[in-house]
């Protein structure tokens, strides 16, 4: 991804509010139920897996492989490699590729959060090679 291309800025609320102001201290941080031991992401209060709400936020190792991917060429001005994560801890999370050659995205790939800075100067999480 070119430096001079920056992503728009996550919309923040509520419930992912603690997981932006994270990013900005180059922390992955996502969330896990403590009824029924499971981790989750996109972050929000209720446990997607069992409903409960005694969720708390712990921090990720970064650490991850490429579940599956896409590199869009057509229609965009510069372009870019979108990808399903899964982390070490378990969860899969939609992010963009970065610091890689496209052609060389493989699945199964290992991959390491980094941070960049987004449109708007907030930080955000991308992927790149492990």
């Amino acid at each position: 991804m070119s430096e001079h291309h920056r992503l728009p800025s996550p919309i923040g609320n509520p419930e992912n509010k603690v997981f932006l102001e994270a990013a900005q201290n180059n922390q992955l941080l996502m969330k896990y139920c403590n009824a029924c031991k499971e981790s989750h992401y996109y972050p929000r209060t209720i446990c997607p897996h069992c409903g409960s709400d005694d969720t708390t936020w712990i921090e990720s190792k970064g650490l991850g492989e490429i579940y599956s991917y896409t590199v869009m060429r057509r229609g965009v001005e510069v372009p870019f490699a979108m990808a399903y994560v899964r982390l070490q801890e378990g969860i899969s999370m939609l992010t963009h590729l970065t610091n890689c050659d496209f052609d060389a995205i493989r699945v199964g790939q290992k991959v390491k959060v980094v941070f960049q800075e987004t449109q708007d100067g907030q930080k955000t999480h991308l992927f790149e090679p492990a």
